[in-house]
């Protein structure tokens, strides 16, 4: 074996003693090789291993930085390569068998290589790494460069292969491409030429490719420009527009899985769905065979086909799929046929020919290898037998010097012999396995399973081990299984955190002695049994993840135990704690393993979270509780990642193992280390476990993940390292030799348990029918067993003597128990009974009575998980939606600086909305500002420029004069000019909302994208300002509305009343705001709208139900006030009758009628008249009083229809200019889209321009360099080239060797040109010779012979010059070749730049028509355009563009001579309407005259009243007038008098009021404080009857007094009101009746 130097000097420094690698068990993962015809590798963890086939010997190869990356061999070589997996990976080369490092190649890759080949002949590597940077890279090994590389991000590849007939040829293949490699070289310059291989479709057919850099077929578009590909629309410049392919445009291909070569440079691909293509390899030209179906079809799991591997034979391929096939697809012209081959148990992964063509190698998933050997009667071989997973747990068979077991989850137990590590037997447990433990005082082992089962497997015979017992412990999975040193007692620590102790000798039965409870989480079960002392330490070491600390549980337990278990355990097999001594410790740092030291009573821990071993002494006194451990001593262990302690056999050895993969032995007393090995890496996530031999000789050591097992051997041992150990070991044995025959001997003639278990036969069958992976087992369990811990619950009860002392013991407290039992079980049954009576939503389920409380208490446990998890649902769900509300809410309603509004018509169908706007940023905002002040200053510039035109045509002078005026003028000018530009020049009506459209650019002068730009941008400040104004306007209407239903509201009040006093039934009409017009009522949830119960706590019941209470009672404790039952019983409650109450007042009949009328006296018949007379006078004031409120009814409902129909109508108009808005806002936009698609073409134009010039560019750079290529030949002269072809057409004479016709017609590829091997043993053949020409004997008779050695030495010289200029010549038609395809792709790049040039030409051409071609938009006025036949012609080709001055020209000239013609209509209209207005006038005055007639007769008949004779008799009437008003004054000074008098007396009573109310006030405090003790009290009585479910009668009816009281305050309160407004409206009524009344006055 051959071991190559670490990276470093490890973490330790190596002293006398040093470990080294004797050999290495693994499986492949990956594809296994062949080195030469015998020997074929693969890498496992850090190892490459080397296997012989005929001799089944193994070489190990170590790499020095960790674990192996990916391996490829060279068989002509003898070579292998592989790669590490460290940061910057490096590739190795090492010679076989010498396995001598050759050479290290060093790249620029970051992470990983993911494929390595080796190319068949001549000094070539291929390596191709994945992320990041997907480069294929081909090295000449030998001398350690680099020759070419290249990277293709994104290209995952999955194999890689070179031609075997060419080695200038690579085909890349992954998932999705195959692509072949072309190297092309020139003396030491090398390239890659790739080229892509185009796939058929998923059913095999192919598709026709468009070109995508020039397309032919492009549709031309004589409105919107011209089209473009769709690499220049999605604006790519660069070389992926050149392979830009839309997603609509992509079909799914077949997916190819494996590829291989043929000797005529053809590739075979099987793809996943069944086909198989061939490949040109020259042309790629690909070829979908077709599949000839025999007469008798293969079963139906094997119609389908999916290719996993194909190697080639002649006349085809051997393919395999992952039904353990192995088919023959013969192969002939198009098509293949299917033969069945062979059959493997396993899905087959990988095939591989042997160099002579004579095996074939088969690799299975599970790691297994199979040789087939072709020949007369072919055989098939297992050369290597994989285990079914990789090693969880391993073992030596005592004592440890030639045996060991392994074993795998899937529950595989293997025996192998130590020194080949051949496997000796195997057994099948059919359960998933944990752990495994071999016994030193007998050949026994012990499994642990996950079901919780121990197996007990007996080894005695190595060839056959058999399952002797089997210990069903407890439902919980087995974690630990540990024997003490002495094999007395066997530990089982299970999940729950139990700790079996179980007899280890086979002759017991393997009795189970007790359980001990620790913690739940075990990391490590410790021991300590010495041969000097008769008692076992145990040490248990479990984590407290949540407090960040360490327990260790210690208990001791005797020898003697076995014989004397029943003292030591109770009924259930628990042991007491006292009598084993079980003490508690912890520690303030958590560890990841601990073992107990032998002497001193010291343990040893391996921290997880810092990199120390620590040492603690544990505590001579004894304690109680739990003791705080302390660090003795702590020493760095150099080993980063979590680790495991183990103890040597004479416990002098601390052995630590961690994450990093190193193997540390150290001294116990000082822990430093004296021997340290790197069997596995931090890769592979380092070492799992470790076992040591009692001896100390051997030490394997089992990987985590990486699949290896190592075996570990002594380099230099010896001194008093070796003597201890050693001395031990024979005591050790002369101690156990005794047990181990009794016990050996009872294992030979145990007779083997009957479990569910499987020989390799029966296992490898139902593995290959079952067809699962080796993690998926079935577990078929025969009966239900019940483990030993319940067992031993059951048989407590079973035993009488048990029974009858716990009876007394517990006699009184079962009684109890029965009794409460009983209660309990009645209580049940009525507590069902009132559920049955229950309504079902209340009603409770049976489960839920049950008195299971440990089923009550999981049922509980799972209704609040699962109530937990939907309430977490719940809220994942609210939160989401909650975020999702508030997005929309910020996107469509906090970001609008306008809220979208509508407005609703109160009569009419018709609905009004404003326009939603967001606030314009910052950013908007300052280009706007930029383009403004670029419109003002171009504005500026243009009157300038017009200033400086009239100037040169001699107006400069009156221009200077009125500058300042003209300045003002033209400003106007320009303002009514632009606001008054027709509206079809203009595109849109945007000037009807008052929108300054003065610096808009005119529509047939846009043409540079800058111009276009700022065009857009004023176009959306138009579009802004439009619909601000329309708001504006809406804002208005919003707010007449709202003012509208204000006015609504304080009329219907009126109305309401009306009614009511009416007694009519009519509905009061309310408008009121919707939703749309109120949109914020959407945000806010109302009460009505949850439909769910609203929680109230507990609390908050109390504390309303208290504040009721309190209320209630307060109410009831008032008196009854005496003054308004007096006005109640006296006059109904009102001190005045009001006119609103007329038509409820009702006049009482006197009781005398009653009586017959005959009875009646005189009295009584005339207060019968007055009675009578009363009801007539209030039946008028009724009818009066009625007729008013309804005439006032009919006003009021008329006012509200007239406001609100007024309100429609303007909300129509609104309507309309809400339409007219949109249709500007659509104008607008619609320009925008024009200019928008103008921009997007242009850019597209912009963006073929640019990449067509790239192209261009490329192409030329790709002609400069070849023409430099080409010059640099272009120096040698034509003679030497002649010479040289003369000397490249002579060849000299060697005799060829003859390949053995046999071998020819086996290795399909047979001699492969080309290799530097051959071509250097030729050389060496010519040489040997020579030689036997210069020998002496082959000179001539009579030669000197100093003239036959010179003659030698220059024919020798001649020769070798011969092959010298033969391999010149042979570069130099490489040469002349790669010139050749230079100078025609040179050729092809000249064709393709023409093209450019022409294409390139071509849309410059089209770009400027674009320029200039604009789009205009124009207004048209509807109904001004007449179409026949309603054909819209959408093409005007033939139409012209006219200037309107010319239109607007003749016109004028129009308009003007029409003018002239109505002036003279109208003139002679004139002459005709003065004669009628004069006729008209003379009629008027005849019809005045009259009229002065009639007055003054009128005036003659007029009759005068005695106020106008005296206003005109009276000389003084205006001395009688003051007289007059000197008496009211008089009157209103004697009025205000009284008043004042009247006011001061309030004043007074006021002031006594104010007195008096303080005294109310103090006695009003005092009786409060009495008041609120008597509420006390009344409220402790109150909770006493409540408490006693009765309520007392005298408060029933102080409730029902109570009740009638508010009743009819609330009466009288409501009969106030309207009396009120009964008197209001009389007085209304009164006012409105003086004001209808006509004044008559006298004459």
């Amino acid at each position: 074996m051959a071991q190559g130097r670490e990276r470093d000097e490890g973490p330790h420094s190596a002293g006398g003693a040093s470990l080294s690698v004797r050999w290495v068990q693994g499986f492949p993962k990956q594809n296994v090789h062949f080195v030469n015809d015998n020997t074929i590798c693969y890498p496992c963890g850090n190892y490459v291993i080397f296997i012989n086939i005929e001799t089944k010997k193994k070489t190990v190869l170590q790499c020095s930085n960790g674990i192996v990356g990916v391996m490829a061999t060279n068989i002509r070589c003898e070579v292998v390569a592989f790669s590490d997996r460290k940061l910057k990976p490096l590739i190795y080369i090492y010679s076989f068998p010498g396995l001598t490092r050759r050479t290290k190649l060093k790249g620029n890759i970051l992470l990983d290589y993911t494929l390595l080949s080796f190319s068949y002949c001549g000094t070539y590597l291929a390596s191709y790494s994945s992320l990041p940077e997907f480069e294929l890279a081909l090295w000449n090994w030998e001398s350690s460069i680099i020759l070419c590389r290249k990277s293709q991000p994104g290209m995952d590849v999955n194999q890689m292969s070179f031609n075997p007939m060419n080695w200038r040829q690579l085909c890349l293949s992954s998932p999705s491409t195959v692509s072949v490699w072309t190297i092309e070289r020139s003396n030491q310059e090398h390239c890659f030429r790739a080229r892509s291989v185009k796939l058929p479709l998923e059913d095999g057919s192919f598709f026709n490719e468009t070109d995508v850099v020039f397309p032919q077929s492009l549709p031309k578009d004589l409105i919107y420009g011209p089209v473009l590909p769709l690499s220049s629309i999605a604006g790519l410049v660069g070389e992926e527009a050149e392979t830009f392919r839309p997603k609509d445009d992509l079909y799914p291909l077949l997916h190819p899985t494996m590829h291989c070569w043929t000797p005529t440079s053809d590739l075979y691909i099987g793809c996943e769905e069944g086909h198989l293509l061939m490949i040109n390899g020259n042309t790629l030209q690909v070829t979908v065979l077709n599949k000839i179906e025999e007469e008798s079809p293969l079963e139906d799991r094997r119609n389908f086909i999916s290719p996993v591997t194909l190697v080639y034979q002649k006349e085809g391929v051997l393919a395999s799929g992952i039904d353990g096939f192995v088919y023959s697809f013969i192969i002939k012209d198009r098509s293949y046929m299917i033969e069945d081959f062979l059959e493997i148990e396993r899905p087959v992964e990988h095939m591989a020919f042997s160099p002579n063509y004579t095996m074939l190698l088969i690799q299975t998933d599970k790691g297994s290898v199979y040789i087939y050997t072709f020949g007369k009667e072919p055989t098939l071989n297992k050369v290597l037998d994989a285990c079914d997973g990789k090693f969880q747990a391993i073992d030596f068979i005592t004592p440890g010097t030639q045996y060991f077991m392994t074993l795998t989850h899937s529950g595989e137990i293997c025996v192998w012999w130590l020194e080949d590590c051949a496997c000796v037997s195997k057994i099948y447990l059919n359960t998933l396995a944990m752990v495994l433990a071999c016994c030193p005082s007998s050949l026994s082992a012990a499994v642990g399973t996950e079901d919780g089962s121990v197996y007990f497997i007996s080894v005695y015979d190595k060839e056959s081990p058999q399952v002797v017992h089997k210990a069903f412990l407890s439902e919980s999975s087995v974690q630990h299984v540990v024997y003490d040193q002495q094999g007395i007692f066997l530990l089982v620590g299970t999940s729950e955190g139990k700790v079996f102790i179980i007899n280890a000798n086979s002759s017991s039965s393997f009795q189970i002695i007790g359980f001990t409870e620790v913690a739940k989480d075990i990391l490590q079960i410790s021991t300590v049994s010495l041969l000097e002392t008769d008692i076992v330490k145990v040490m248990v070491l479990s984590s407290l993840p949540e407090a960040g600390r360490s327990r260790l549980e210690m208990f001791t337990l005797p020898t003697l135990l076995p014989q004397v278990s029943t003292t030591f355990a109770d009924e259930r097999g628990r042991l007491k704690d006292e009598i084993i001594h079980k003490y508690l410790y912890e520690l303030e740092h958590a560890l990841s393993s601990a073992v107990l030291g032998f002497q001193s009573n010291q343990i040893y821990g391996f921290c997880s979270q810092v990199p120390y071993i620590c040492s603690y002494l544990l505590p001579e006194e004894e304690h109680t509780g739990i003791y705080i451990l302390k660090p003795y001593k702590k020493v760095q262990s150099r080993q980063y990642g979590p680790g495991l302690l183990y103890l040597s056999s004479h416990g002098l050895w601390l052995i630590t193992i961690a994450k990093c993969g190193i193997l540390c032995i150290r001294d116990v007393y000082t822990l430093e280390t004296f021997a340290w090995c790197r069997s596995h890496s931090h890769q592979g996530h380092g070492i799992q476990s470790m076992r040591i031999s009692m001896d100390g000789q051997n030490i394997l050591v089992n990987g985590r993940d990486d699949g290896t097992l190592v075996y570990l051997k002594w380099k230099r041992f010896g001194g008093h390292l070796a003597s201890e150990i050693l001395d031990y070991y024979q005591k050790l044995l002369i101690s156990l030799s005794s047990a181990m025959d009794k016990e050996n001997h009872y294992l030979s003639t145990t007779p083997k348990v009957s479990v569910d278990l499987g020989s390799d036969s029966e296992h490898t069958k139902q593995k290959a029918s079952t067809d699962l992976s080796q993690d998926e087992l079935v577990l078929t369990d025969v009966k239900k067993e019940i483990p030993w811990i319940q067992q031993k619950s059951q048989e407590v009860f079973v035993k009488h003597g048990a029974i009858k002392k716990e009876v007394n013991l517990f006699s009184k407290k079962r009684k109890e128990i029965k009794q409460g039992i009983k209660s309990l079980s009645k209580t049940i049954l009525n507590m069902m009974e009132e559920n049955d009576k229950l309504e079902n939503i209340a009603k409770l389920d049976q489960q839920e009575f049950g008195l299971d409380l440990e089923e009550l208490e999981r049922l509980h446990d799972e209704s609040q998980e699962e109530v937990a998890k939907i309430i977490k649902d719940v809220e994942m769900h609210n939160l989401a939606k909650s975020y999702l509300a508030e997005l929309i809410k910020e996107e469509c309603w906090n970001s609008m600086a306008v809220k979208g509004q509508a407005l609703k018509c109160f009569h009419i169908p018709c609905v009004v909305e404003n326009f939603p706007m967001k606030a314009r940023t910052v950013e908007e905002l300052k280009e706007l500002e930029r383009v403004l002040q670029q419109k003002k200053i171009e504005a500026e510039c243009l009157k300038l420029r017009k200033e400086i035109v009239e100037a040169q045509s001699g107006v400069k002078l009156i221009k200077q004069r009125h500058e300042e005026d003209d300045e003002e003028e033209e400003e106007e000018d320009k303002t009514v000019k632009y606001s008054n530009l027709p509206n079809y020049l203009l595109g849109s009506l945007s000037t009807d909302f008052g929108v300054d459209t003065s610096l808009l650019s005119s529509q047939l002068e846009l043409h540079s994208r800058e111009e276009k730009i700022n065009q857009i941008i004023l176009l959306k400040d138009i579009i802004y300002k439009v619909k601000t104004v329309f708001n504006n306007e809406f804002d208005a209407a919003y707010k007449q509305k709202e003012f509208e239903i204000a006015r609504v509201k304080e009329r219907n009040v009126r109305i309401r009343e009306i009614i009511l006093d009416l007694e009519l039934e009519e509905a009061v009409w309310q408008p009121e705001f919707e939703d749309c017009e109120k949109p914020e009522r959407m945000l806010v949830v109302q009460d009505e709208e949850i439909t769910a119960h609203k929680h109230i706590k507990p609390w908050h019941k109390a504390k309303e139900l208290m504040v009721n209470h309190e209320k209630e009672h307060w109410l009831l404790i008032q008196d009854a006030s005496t003054r308004l039952r007096a006005l109640m019983d006296m006059m109904g409650g009102v001190l005045e009758v009001k006119k609103e109450d007329i038509l409820r007042m009702v006049i009482p009949q006197p009781a005398f009628m009653a009586k017959p009328d005959a009875v009646w006296t005189e009295e009584e018949r005339k207060q019968f008249k007055d009675y009578e007379k009363k009801v007539k006078e209030l039946n008028e004031e009724r009818d009066k009083y009625r007729k008013s409120l309804e005439a006032e009814l009919k006003k009021l409902q008329n006012s509200i229809q007239e406001s609100t129909q007024a309100f429609d109508e303007h909300l129509k108009r609104l309507f309309e200019r809400r339409v007219k808005a949109e249709m500007v806002t659509n104008q607008e936009e619609l320009k925008i889209s024009n200019l928008a698609f103008s921009l997007l073409l242009d850019e597209e134009l912009s963006s073929r321009e640019k990449f067509l010039n790239n192209y261009l560019t490329r192409k030329q750079h790709e002609k400069v360099m070849d023409r430099s290529f080409k010059k640099e030949f272009s120096e040698i002269p034509g003679h030497q080239v002649d010479i040289l072809y003369k000397l490249f057409k002579r060849r000299p004479r060697i005799s060829k060797q003859k390949t053995h016709s046999e071998t020819t017609s086996v290795v399909p590829f047979g001699e492969l040109p080309g290799s530097g091997k051959l071509n250097k043993d030729a050389f060496a053949q010519l040489m040997k010779a020579m030689d036997e020409l210069d020998n002496i004997s082959n000179m001539p008779e009579g030669l000197d012979p100093l003239v036959w050695n010179h003659f030698c030495m220059t024919r020798r010289a001649k020769v070798e010059n011969e092959q010298k200029v033969k391999q010149k010549a042979a570069d130099l038609l490489e040469m002349a070749t790669f010139l050749q395809k230079r100078v025609e792709e040179e050729e092809k790049v000249q064709q393709e730049i023409e093209r450019v040039f022409h294409e390139l030409i071509l849309l410059q051409e089209e770009k400027v028509r674009f320029q200039l071609n604009l789009t205009i938009q124009i207004l048209l006025k509807q109904g001004q355009v007449e179409l026949e036949n309603f054909q819209l012609v959408l093409e005007y080709s033939d139409a012209i563009l006219i200037n309107k001055n010319i239109i607007e020209d003749l016109n004028s000239v129009i308009r003007t001579q029409g003018q002239k013609k109505v002036a003279s209509m109208m003139e002679s209209k004139d002459v005709h309407k003065r004669i009628l207005q004069i006729e008209w006038e003379h009629k008027k005055m005849e019809m005045e005259r009259e009229d002065l007639n009639q007055k003054a007769w009128d005036i003659q008949m007029l009759f005068f009243s005695r106020d106008r004779q005296k206003y005109l008799n009276e000389p003084n009437y205006e001395a009688l007038i003051s007289i007059q008003i000197g008496i009211m004054e008089q009157t209103i000074a004697v009025l205000d008098k009284t008043h004042k008098k009247n006011v001061e007396n309030c004043k007074k009573l006021l002031k006594k009021l104010g007195k008096f109310s303080n005294q109310k006030d103090i006695a009003n405090y005092a009786l409060s404080c009495n008041l609120r003790e008597e509420l006390v009290a009344v409220s402790e009585r109150k909770d006493i009857c409540n408490a006693m479910g009765s309520k007392l009668t005298c408060e029933k009816i102080v409730k029902e007094r109570y009740e009638n009281m508010m009743q009819q305050q609330k009466l009288t309160n409501i009969s106030k009101q309207q009396a009120e407004q009964i008197s209001i409206l009389q007085t209304e009524v009164e006012r409105l009746r003086m004001k209808t009344f006509p004044a008559l006055v006298p004459m």
